[in-house]
């Protein structure tokens, strides 16, 4: 029996059950699946059809580009975005750090394995509901700002330019986050600078990373590798291999393929933008399939709102829509924590916070 303590916030500090690492499960050459990871036939990745069009992509440099966002952020909540202005040794080299991780010894990266009070370091589960359906897939999450919220010793010892290569890249993230942030509030109607507040101001946005290892799968058929979700915070930042697609966006009532463009960054937007706007802008639901011949990485960056601050739609996007606020009030920390107890659950966070 595995003891918890629980926090104030009602969370223990150690997992209900032992963690079972999936690289590990894949590398010990298993035939079949274990049932923690087989999904409903209706919620597998071969039970429904793909759509043809396209994710809208955004260039960034192109006069069109203001246009294009627009109609990707209200009807898509997702878009890929090129000529961003990162440049490309930087994103290799953030991809390559991420990559570095995961192939130390099994032992070495347990020695930064994390709990559900924050998740960040080495995880395999994201809910801490006892016998919840698993995903199959490692990460290794941090959080990067504020630097209050940093955990110093779970930054890898022995890789000695991890944390210079990913501090880098979620450096060049930041200003290009600023600049989305500036780019959404004019299109909604808003001051330039009015999101970045309603995130808490500069010096209190919330940026964090993590690593997504995808090992390669006996039945990819009959699983994912991340469960449909929308991400909570304010907008996410991923990089995905640049020759295996795996990422999955729902449209309507059908999924998506993110085709991978090199050097490309994709863009969907969370739960709290979609609050802020007052649903003009809707947060993307998303997953990730698995592939029988081949491991996926991606490398995320999420864009969050303060903690505490109180996230409601912004007067000016209530009055440019219905009139009155379709969803109701509620801290960052408040919402995520509802995430962190029973693991992610399509739209369903978002759309309970809609009032009658």
């Amino acid at each position: 029996m595995v003891v918890v303590c629980n926090n104030s916030m009602g969370v223990g500090v150690e997992w209900p059950e032992p963690v079972e690492r999936v690289q590990k499960l894949a590398e010990s050459g298993i035939q079949h699946l274990p049932q923690r990871y087989i999904r409903p036939p209706q919620d597998r990745s071969s039970s429904l059809s793909l759509s043809p069009t396209g994710v809208p992509v955004v260039d960034l440099s192109a006069g069109n580009s203001m246009k294009v966002m627009q109609s990707a952020c209200r009807e898509w909540g997702v878009f890929q975005l090129v000529n961003h202005g990162i440049p490309d040794t930087v994103l290799s080299s953030a991809m390559n750090a991420s990559r570095g991780f995961f192939d130390l010894p099994m032992s070495e990266k347990q020695l930064y394995a994390n709990d559900p009070l924050t998740y960040e370091g080495y995880g395999s589960r994201v809910g801490v509901q006892k016998g919840i359906l698993l995903d199959w897939g490692d990460y290794f999450f941090h959080h990067v700002r504020p630097l209050s919220h940093q955990k110093q010793h779970k930054w890898p010892a022995n890789l000695p330019h991890f944390r210079r290569n990913i501090d880098e890249y979620c450096s060049r993230v930041f200003e290009l986050c600023k600049e989305l942030l500036g780019i959404f509030s004019e299109d909604l109607g808003l001051p330039k600078g009015c999101l970045v507040e309603r995130f808490g101001g500069e010096e209190q946005i919330g940026l964090s990373c993590r690593m997504n290892y995808y090992p390669k799968c006996p039945q990819p058929e009959l699983t994912l590798g991340l469960s449909p979700h929308t991400d909570p915070g304010g907008f996410t930042v991923i990089i995905q291999d640049d020759n295996l697609c795996g990422l999955q966006v729902k449209k309507d009532v059908v999924w998506v393929s993110v085709p991978p463009i090199p050097k490309a960054l994709i863009i969907i937007l969370a739960d709290q933008l979609e609050v802020l706007s007052n649903g003009i802008y809707t947060s993307a639901e998303h997953r990730a399939t698995v592939n029988k011949e081949r491991e996926r990485m991606s490398l995320v960056v999420f864009c969050n709102p303060d903690g505490e601050m109180k996230i409601g739609p912004v007067e000016e996007a209530v009055a440019a829509g219905r009139g009155k606020a379709l969803y109701e009030e509620m801290s960052f920390n408040q919402y995520r924590q509802l995430i962190r107890t029973v693991g992610t659950k399509g739209k369903s966070f978002v759309n309970s916070r809609k009032g009658s």
